[in-house]
């Protein structure tokens, strides 16, 4: 329910949203869509993949594609574990749609 509000949100924004339950479809989406992806907003910690490591994987299709990660850790522990690296985008849960939409903004714009 999260991600489809989320989704929702982000549309009303006026971005275009490809959604994706697990770092597996998303990989899958990413090889079919024929077009720019510009903003990777991902989980820090999922199973099978974690999101740096989808970043990566992700990096050959899309190189210029940002980043977003959220976790309900910190931004310090989760770079002191070497999860991501300190001053990486980061959003931490729970966050407004506000927050969202203005990091966001911020990580495109930069």
């Amino acid at each position: 329910m999260l991600l489809e509000l989320a989704v929702t949100i982000l549309e009303e924004q006026g971005y275009n949203v490809l959604s994706a339950e697990s770092p597996e479809e998303a990989m899958t989406i990413a090889r079919e869509y024929n077009n720019p992806i510009h903003l990777l907003v991902t989980d820090v910690v999922m199973p099978g993949m974690n999101g740096w490591e989808l970043k990566e994987a992700l990096a050959p299709l899309y190189p210029e594609i940002k980043t977003i990660f959220m976790s309900g850790y910190t931004a310090d522990i989760i770079a002191h574990k070497g999860i991501i690296e300190k001053g990486t985008a980061f959003l931490q849960k729970p966050f407004t749609i506000n927050a969202l939409t203005e990091k966001i903004r911020q990580v495109i714009e930069e």
